[in-house]
């Protein structure tokens, strides 16, 4: 994980910082696994992931179930690019804050 140190404030916040973090070292996590992980009730984790999408940090795709034999179809997200290159950043800039030694 490497990253110019930039602080973000969109990625601050605890839940969509929580989320990143989840998100950061998979391929791509379902809406119902997410739920479990996060402890986020679906419409928080609904607010968080469109709050992330709008600024391109999230991708959000809908498709049908391998899993069942329904019509039902399956969220998943993932971090787009952009998202792990902000989170890295984020991350880093939060390293930086936390090393500084008083004068």
């Amino acid at each position: 994980m490497t990253g110019e140190p930039r602080f973000d404030p969109t990625i601050h916040a605890p839940a969509r910082f929580r989320l990143c973090a989840v998100l950061r070292h998979v391929d791509a996590v379902g809406f119902g696994s997410l739920v479990n992980v996060l402890s986020m009730s679906e419409s928080q984790l609904s607010k968080t992931i469109r709050s992330l999408a709008e600024v391109g940090y999230v991708m959000v795709t809908k498709g049908p179930s391998d899993r069942r034999g329904d019509l039902r179809h399956t969220t998943t997200v993932r971090l787009t690019e952009l998202g792990r290159s902000a989170y890295d950043g984020h991350v880093a800039a939060l390293h930086e804050i936390v090393a500084q030694r008083p004068a």
